[in-house]
């Protein structure tokens, strides 16, 4: 998966939004102002920054080279996914809609329903 790729994937999942809030160069990915992917098309190679579960994080890392504890994120929760080739995109894809899926559990109830209610699930 390439970065255009994982861009329309992040702006095609339920009330995602793309803003500038670190700046110009960084694009971030919310919904419902929450954070759920960060990253910039400057960076060679280009890569995507992922919420994910703690536990997954570690077997994820041990599994493939592109993925490793995210710069300036917290490193318990923030994976940094190469977007090189080096980590098949149905990976990429899952990860992406995992990172939006543990931030929508953390929405409040009204907004947790209206993404299940409307899809059946975060896709």
């Amino acid at each position: 998966m390439d970065l255009t790729n994982a861009i329309e994937l992040c702006l095609s999942l339920l009330f995602a939004e793309e803003t500038t809030f670190f700046g110009p160069d960084t694009l971030v990915y919310k919904t419902h102002g929450k954070v759920f992917a960060i990253t910039s098309p400057e960076n060679h190679p280009p890569f995507i920054n992922l919420k994910c579960d703690p536990e997954r994080s570690a077997l994820l890392r041990d599994q493939h080279e592109g993925i490793t504890p995210a710069y300036h994120m917290n490193k318990k929760h923030w994976n940094s996914v190469l977007l090189d080739g080096s980590v098949p995109s149905q990976t990429i894809a899952g990860l992406i809609r995992h990172s939006f899926d543990l931030i929508c559990k953390g929405l409040p109830r009204k907004f947790r329903e209206s993404h299940i209610g409307d899809q059946g699930d975060s896709r």
